[in-house]
């Protein structure tokens, strides 16, 4: 039997914050390898380690059939013209699928299929929910110029794999293009960064 106290969380919907409950932080410095454009990603290092991200999570149980949640704060800006994003992950237990809620701010999910490698880039906003496949890497970037927060519902046993990312990252990127966010090879990037 579940306390009241595991049933019931109160979160505010503009900061992410949820009451009572640590939240992890990632800073920039969290995120080497994450961004495309590396001198980019060094000069703004050098300028600071600003908080990028954080999440709070509400994790009761893991029986069969519970389920988790996060709630996530990611914070304006860019690195050259990449938009801040999350780490972003798959699920160790890769069947496991994910429902993302927008609640304020302007963003994306990019997704990735682990095994065909197509990428989708999906709108996230308020009252909008992204249904993440399983066997599907994302990450949530924040297109906007105020805080992108949202709740990430999950199957309790899911966990969480960032390794696999840190190992090869996403096939594509999210860069602001004539003042739009574009979905891009992250190899065709790599390439213009090098020109």
């Amino acid at each position: 039997m579940h306390s009241i106290a595991q049933l019931l969380s109160c979160f505010d919907p503009v900061t992410g914050n949820i009451a009572g409950v640590p939240a992890t932080q990632r800073r920039l410095e969290d995120l080497r390898g994450c961004f495309a454009d590396a001198a980019a990603y060094e000069a703004a290092l050098a300028a600071g380690n600003p908080l990028l991200y954080r999440v709070a999570s509400v994790e009761p149980a893991a029986g069969p059939g519970d389920l988790h949640y996060g709630v996530g704060c990611l914070m304006p800006g860019k690195i050259g013209a990449e938009y801040f994003l999350t780490k972003g992950h798959l699920h160790s237990w890769r069947q496991a699928a994910e429902i993302y809620i927008g609640l304020a701010g302007e963003g994306v999910m990019l997704l990735e299929d682990e095994s065909s490698g197509e990428s989708r880039m999906v709108p996230l906003r308020p009252h909008q929910a992204v249904y993440v496949p399983g066997h599907t890497a994302h990450r949530t970037i924040n297109t906007g110029t105020m805080p992108l927060t949202y709740v990430g519902i999950y199957p309790a046993h899911a966990g969480h794999d960032y390794a696999a990312i840190a190992r090869r990252n996403f096939r594509c990127a999210v860069i602001e293009q004539d003042g739009h966010p574009v979905m891009i090879e992250r190899s065709e990037l790599l390439k213009t960064l090098a020109s």
